[in-house]
């Protein structure tokens, strides 16, 4: 360490402000110097200069990639934690190389399952533009769409997927699945039916995304999966947004060839202030905070802290970034 008798620790991305209070850093069996950072910050040197001669690097999720470079640029960095049990933007290997370890955090997925029916809804019932037009001094003026009786086409039944399945069926939807290695069984153990991709993306009136994003599946919803859609149907996507052809979507919702799309991850994020999804009244947008809950939260915090000191003490890890 670059000071034996002080621990230097960078929290990166706490856009909500938070690590000083729900981190209880005082636990750490070290004096710390506990520096956040509320803004974004892409990478490259801002990035390294922001670390400066950090210690350890809190990173949340996948908001922040680093890379070998970044490894090499910051030669006194001794560990990372992550939120969550594993980050795709974080180049474990890498970070190993230079004897950085890499540790995570444990999580739950009921906070985005949450979120997802926070979006339907608010996009079926036109929540934001009845909002907006009652505090701007307006009453009725959109018709919302019921959801019982409809179908929900939900594309990956994992353990999220399963879970906005279930919230469905209590709304009285019918519920259809596909996904590329879908156990027709499975689906038809949790009431749900097992389709083709096609028959999904035609059949149901809301398309919900939840698969884990890799060279597979980028761009796994394309401009042929959205023209299959009804013009009265609508996309959700709460997983990650290169799942989706973002270009394809924007086109469909400018043509109205799809009713709305409901969106909590993008391409680029934060969403770039010019970014045509911005502007389309079509949208309900959400900062990519499926998963940014108080619950959440405090577990993420305190097993940092707890990952961090078990780190001073040279004890195993609890969770291992894969």
């Amino acid at each position: 360490m670059g000071d034996s008798d002080r621990l230097r620790i960078v929290v990166l991305d706490d856009y909500q402000r938070v690590a000083e209070v729900l981190g209880d850093w005082a636990t750490i069996p070290m004096a710390v110097d506990l520096v956040t950072i509320d803004r974004h910050i892409p990478g490259g040197p801002e990035l390294v200069e922001a670390v400066g001669d950090a210690d350890v690097v809190v990173a949340m999720r996948e908001r922040t990639a680093l890379t070998e470079e970044f490894f090499a640029a910051v030669p006194t960095l001794r560990l990372v934690v992550t939120t969550g049990p594993s980050n795709a933007v974080i180049d474990v290997a890498a970070a190993d190389r230079r004897g950085v370890e890499v540790r995570g955090t444990g999580g739950y997925l009921s906070t985005t399952a949450e979120h997802t029916w926070a979006l339907i809804l608010a996009l079926v019932r036109h929540i934001p533009a009845s909002d907006r037009a009652i505090r701007e001094g307006g009453w009725q003026h959109t018709m919302g769409t019921e959801l019982a009786g409809r179908v929900l086409g939900v594309v990956g039944l994992g353990r999220l997927g399963s879970a906005v399945a279930r919230v469905a069926q209590a709304f009285d939807m019918d519920v259809i699945a596909w996904s590329p290695n879908l156990d027709p069984a499975r689906a038809e153990e949790l009431g749900v039916e097992a389709v083709t991709r096609d028959e999904l993306f035609a059949r149901a009136d809301v398309v919900t995304v939840h698969m884990v994003l890799s060279e597979r599946t980028r761009g796994l919803v394309g401009a042929h999966e959205i023209g299959l859609m009804k013009p009265s149907s609508v996309l959700v996507n709460s997983s990650r947004g290169p799942l989706v052809d973002e270009s394809a979507l924007v086109a469909a919702l400018e043509a109205r060839r799809i009713a709305g799309a409901a969106l909590d991850v993008f391409h680029t994020e934060p969403l770039p202030a010019d970014h045509p999804l911005r502007r389309l009244d079509n949208t309900v947008l959400t900062p990519h905070t499926g998963y940014v809950s108080d619950g959440l939260y405090r577990l993420f915090y305190d097993e940092i802290v707890e990952d961090i000191a078990a780190w001073c003490r040279g004890e195993a890890l609890r969770v291992v970034v894969p």
